[in-house]
């Protein structure tokens, strides 16, 4: 989606730009602030492009892609300005050189890294870089508001000074990594061995993620199956089963019938011969 909350401020960061260079030809104090106030809310759109994009999951290429470009082009235009306009001392132009070179740097090191899929990510020192420089723009820019302009114009003058030397050390850092990944790629060339062993070893790795996800997948799908075959075997366990036990039943039933017939022929036999044996008994007294 292009048209997405983070990336139209993303967008608008860049149309700002013209409206905030017209300052160098248009000298008036309502101009000059015009210039600062908008340079500040485009400031504060970079923080909220990232923020809404994080919170909203609306994370795209195309916002990857303009972001960067989009803090360049704002960036490098206002110290422009700053330099044509000669709204700081002379001196000062030193970290505002500084910061346009790191700003070339830093690309050309990205678009370098890029062609081997190795990523720069942002440290924390340059996010803290990027807040003192916004912060010294703005307030430059700002230096013609009425009664704290000049006393505003220091105190960002000192502040591009601090951003200067952040963006100094950040570059270093930046170009030592990149020379760092250039020296173990030059060494992997000449030990062809070593560069295999990496290489079987990335093989490796992903042959391992493969396989743990199709056994995930696997126990996942024998599951439900396993459930109804248990299922299916209980169930026609049960009936047999229960049909044993009735022929069991059965069987204790008949064989407990047959006792008691068996004892009440007993015992009527058993009535049957007493009188006989009393008469019998009789007659021989007799």
């Amino acid at each position: 989606m292009f048209y997405n909350l983070p990336n139209i401020l993303t967008i608008s960061r860049i149309v700002v730009i013209p409206v905030i260079f017209l300052s160098i030809y248009i000298h008036s104090v309502v101009w000059s602030i015009l210039a600062g106030v908008l340079f500040i809310m485009a400031s504060i759109t970079d923080y909220l492009d990232g923020y809404f994009a994080r919170s909203r999951n609306q994370n795209s290429v195309f916002g990857r892609l303009l972001d960067p470009i989009a803090d360049k082009l704002l960036v490098v235009s206002a110290l422009v300005i700053i330099v044509a306009n000669q709204l700081v001392t002379p001196l000062t132009y030193i970290p505002v050189i500084i910061i346009m070179c790191r700003e070339v740097l830093v690309s050309g090191l990205r678009e370098f890294l890029a062609e081997f899929h190795v990523g720069m990510p942002v440290t924390k020192l340059a996010k803290w870089k990027t807040g003192f420089q916004m912060t010294a723009i703005a307030m430059i820019l700002l230096q013609q508001l009425p009664l704290i302009g000049s006393q505003v114009n220091v105190i960002g003058e000192w502040l591009l000074w601090i951003a200067g030397i952040l963006t100094f050390i950040t570059g270093y850092q930046y170009f030592d990594k990149c020379l760092d990944y250039i020296y173990t790629v030059e060494n992997n060339r000449k030990n062809p061995v070593k560069q295999v062993e990496q290489e079987v070893k990335k093989i490796a790795v992903k042959v391992r993620k493969s396989v743990e996800k199709a056994v995930v997948k696997k126990t996942l799908r024998n599951k439900p199956a396993a459930k109804n075959t248990t299922a299916e075997n209980s169930g026609s366990e049960t009936v047999p089963a229960k049909a044993a036990a009735k022929k069991k039943n059965k069987s204790k039933s008949s064989r407990n019938s047959s006792k008691r017939t068996a004892v009440k022929k007993t015992v009527k036999a058993s009535a049957a011969e007493k009188p006989a044996a009393e008469t019998m008994s009789g007659a021989t007294e007799a």
